[in-house]
């Protein structure tokens, strides 16, 4: 770490942002007002710091973290199990919103994670679009078990149907929107490539644009690790375990799921890698997961490349 080199955590709540500075000690706090937002951003934009870094809190971090990205602060957003874990690896186990900020800026200063990129207008629209979606597929879920479930009475059914009309019908609605957002001219290039490849529907093509800018930027590795489908080895003892895949996003790799489900059946190149590894006496849900791997490193691929799906003449089925 060169002697100008320094790291801001900032911890994020309803009302306030709680800042630590590494390596100096410095604390303070503003409130998480427009007011306050400004005056963090003018005092981090005095003397740039290598990397100011926040977790995942609800979306609450988003507003902060746009305004510092805007005016050239360098800041990342990290999954807040992340920092849990690290806190508790560095033996603090009190919890309070000055104890947090400093855990981030320590975080920051040992790993120095990748910087946030703020998402365009047309990111956050189509974003909030799929998220709405789930919602609304969540919500129809829970619904449709309550009709199920027994003793349930006249009335309380008829509400129940009604109910259920109303977000099949709310859904269908928002789909109309995501589709509509897909065929502007911000998304239809990336869009039609995704959609080339049998097993990536609307929905699926959706989400991987919503929850996924950084599709076509990144490696083979790096956008499995991203998703959460890199194998971890676990290989500690006297004998190797089998790998498993943790992290990562998860509203995404459910989508991935039946995408991927869907190409073991219709996409050639999916196809044969699934029958060879279950030929192989492969588990199924190890199967589907290098199946969920190689098309998401496929797909990338694509957007990065510009280039439609075409399946490969040969291809080798990957563990």
């Amino acid at each position: 770490m060169t002697a100008s080199a320094y790291f801001v955590g900032i911890d994020v709540c309803k009302k306030y942002l709680d800042v630590a500075v590494r390596p100096d000690g410095r604390q303070w706090r503003v409130e998480r007002t427009p007011e306050g937002i400004a005056a963090l951003v003018k005092e981090l934009t005095l003397r740039l710091p290598t990397l100011a870094l926040m977790e995942a809190t609800a979306g609450l971090e988003k507003e902060v973290a746009a305004a510092l990205a805007a005016a050239g602060v360098p800041v990342a957003i990290v999954n807040a199990k992340r920092i849990r874990d690290f806190a508790k690896a560095s033996g603090r186990l009190a919890k309070t919103d000055r104890l947090d900020a400093e855990v981030l800026a320590h975080f920051a200063e040992t790993f120095r994670p990748a910087s946030w990129k703020a998402p365009t207008p047309e990111e956050e629209e189509l974003e909030a679009l799929v998220t709405r979606r789930q919602n609304l597929v969540q919500f129809l879920k829970q619904e449709g078990q309550r009709l199920q479930a027994s003793g349930v009475s006249a009335l309380a059914k008829e509400s129940l149907e009604s109910h259920i009309k109303w977000l099949e019908t709310e859904k269908a609605r928002i789909e109309k929107l995501i589709e509509k957002m897909l065929r502007t001219e911000y998304f239809l290039e990336k869009a039609t490539l995704l959609r080339s490849a049998k097993g990536v529907g609307p929905v699926a093509t959706a989400a991987l644009l919503a929850f996924l800018p950084e599709l076509g930027a990144l490696d083979r590795k790096q956008v499995a690790a991203l998703v959460g489908l890199a194998p971890m080895n676990d290989d500690s003892g006297d004998k190797g375990k089998p790998r498993h895949i943790r992290g990562g996003r998860a509203e995404l790799r459910q989508l991935l799921y039946m995408a991927a489900l869907v190409a073991t059946r219709h996409n050639p190149s999916i196809k044969a890698a699934f029958t060879a590894l279950m030929a192989r006496g492969k588990p199924f849900k190890v199967a589907m997961v290098a199946c969920m791997r190689k098309l998401l490193c496929s797909l990338n691929a694509m957007v990065r490349d510009g280039e439609a799906w075409r399946a490969p003449e040969t291809e080798e089925a990957t563990e």
